[in-house]
């Protein structure tokens, strides 16, 4: 299949611009209907050189309506502003060009207040993961992402480190027992649990969220799939802190990683579809379409995305509470922080909406937790409310490469070493989630150590993802 690729370059070559007609155009070679690499190139060739001669092609129609409408289409664009405001890049020897490309381009739309690039920072839609944009009064879906809410919660339990030794194959059962993962999985109707989130008046917002209740009621206290975990691990505090109020020591702790399942991405694909229809951007910027706050869409958007994060939430909620009355322990701590989501915050004396698409919220003293990776430590922080970063920090250590290239070039037997090497007993997961797919989480920290200040360490040592690896 790698020989029959075709992206922008390719249509470049052929004369094609980088506007709406190129868009459309590696949208209908998705679909490839049984042509060649070379016969699709010359198909896009006779289109661009006569594209009369395909408004009859039930294939090739609408691109060639659109080569046909371009400068009409071209003109009812919003236009970009000419040069991007600067933003401030962390760790920026180590973040990917497109990434950076996209963040130049979110810096160019006329609603752009500010913007930052976390260290963990990789190519994504719109937004790249790792980015912080504030905007004036505009939301923009893919800023906040599709699984909106997406958050990370730890509990701090009364028992000592050294209890995952002792009863490694309880805790494992307790994780196996408590635990749902992968995409569209779900309970059965028996097996659901009620949580005040299904009470929220949101649900009543419109017929669209309306129709997502049973779906939400069906994977309330599940995870997704990809890097999404529940682990059991040792939080290690090398001195007490104050305001938890936890002694210097070794404990048992319990985090999690998920967000709005099901619900979240459907909620972001309509919204994003309809911001594309409302705000039509230039091609380059295109997914980047946000929706006025004053506007009906914008406020919809707005109320449905806080109901994913609750959402989202009681997910979370729904697991610690399983699995501490399991482990019939006591609560010493409870940390949560999302990301994935959109603030109304004052930045430089102004309301703005600040979207942290794969950033942690890190206004001063705020708590958040850093994951690295399956084998790799993450760190519970605090934050130092930076203005250069919107008050803003990592989400993690962030991909070094895609899941495709991880499953095609890292080994098996290397993985079973590194977990082996580091006391981690693993269930489920696929190898695009291998430690060796992200980045040195300790020079992702050392690049915000403007940021946040560690309060403790967390050494993940029995992880539960995916059993299909599934994203």
């Amino acid at each position: 299949m790698e020989n029959k690729r075709i992206n922008g370059n390719d249509l470049i070559a052929l004369g094609y611009k980088e506007n709406h007609a190129m868009g459309v155009a590696l949208k209908i070679n998705k679909k490839r209907l049984g042509f060649t690499k070379e016969e699709m190139l010359q198909k896009f060739k006779d289109v661009l050189v006569s594209p009369e001669s395909f408004l009859e092609d039930e294939t090739f129609e609408p691109l060639a309506n659109v080569l046909m409408n371009i400068e009409k289409i071209d003109d009812e664009l919003i236009a970009l502003n000419e040069e991007p405001n600067d933003y401030t890049v962390y760790g920026v020897e180590n973040i990917e060009e497109g990434a950076k490309d996209q963040m130049n381009v979110a810096m160019l739309l006329p609603v752009t207040v500010a913007g930052a690039l976390m260290p963990d920072a990789h190519q994504g839609y719109g937004l790249p993961i790792g980015g912080v944009l504030a905007t004036k009064n505009a939301i923009i879906p893919y800023g906040v992402g599709v699984d909106i809410g997406c958050r990370m919660a730890l509990s701090v339990f009364d028992l000592p480190a050294s209890y995952l030794d002792l009863e490694h194959d309880k805790l494992k059962k307790i994780l196996i027992d408590n635990t749902k993962f992968g995409a569209g999985h779900g309970f059965l109707k028996h097996e659901r649990s009620d949580h005040a989130v299904l009470d929220n008046a949101l649900f009543e917002t419109n017929a669209f969220i309306r129709e997502l209740k049973d779906k939400a009621w069906t994977q309330l206290g599940t995870s997704g799939g990809g890097n999404h975990f529940v682990e059991f691990g040792v939080m290690e505090f090398k001195e007490k802190d104050e305001i938890l109020n936890i002694e210097k020591g070794s404990y048992l702790a319990l985090l999690t990683h998920s967000g709005s399942r099901g619900m979240g991405a459907t909620i972001a694909d309509h919204y994003t579809k309809l911001a594309k229809d409302l705000c039509k951007l230039p091609f380059k910027a295109q997914n980047l379409a946000y929706l006025d706050l004053d506007s009906e869409a914008g406020h919809e958007y707005w109320l449905a995305m806080n109901l994913a994060g609750d959402y989202a939430s009681a997910c979370h909620e729904m697991i610690h509470v399983k699995i501490k009355s399991a482990l019939g322990a006591e609560l010493l701590a409870k940390v949560e922080n999302h990301h994935n989501f959109a603030w109304k915050e004052q930045f430089n004396g102004e309301e703005v909406i600040v979207h942290r698409k794969g950033a942690t919220p890190a206004s001063k003293d705020v708590m958040g937790i850093i994951p690295g990776s399956m084998a790799t430590p993450g760190f519970l922080v605090r934050g130092k409310g930076e203005a250069s970063s919107i008050n803003s920090a990592s989400h993690g250590a962030g991909r070094l490469m895609s899941r495709t290239k991880a499953v095609k070039n890292l080994s098996k037997s290397d993985l079973t070493t590194m977990l082996a090497d580091n006391g981690v007993t693993l269930i489920g997961a696929g190898m695009d989630e291998a430690p060796m797919a992200y980045k040195d989480i300790h020079t992702v920290m050392a690049a915000q150590k403007d940021l946040v200040n560690i309060v403790a360490t967390f050494s993940p040592k029995i992880v539960r993802m995916a059993d299909d690896g599934s994203r």
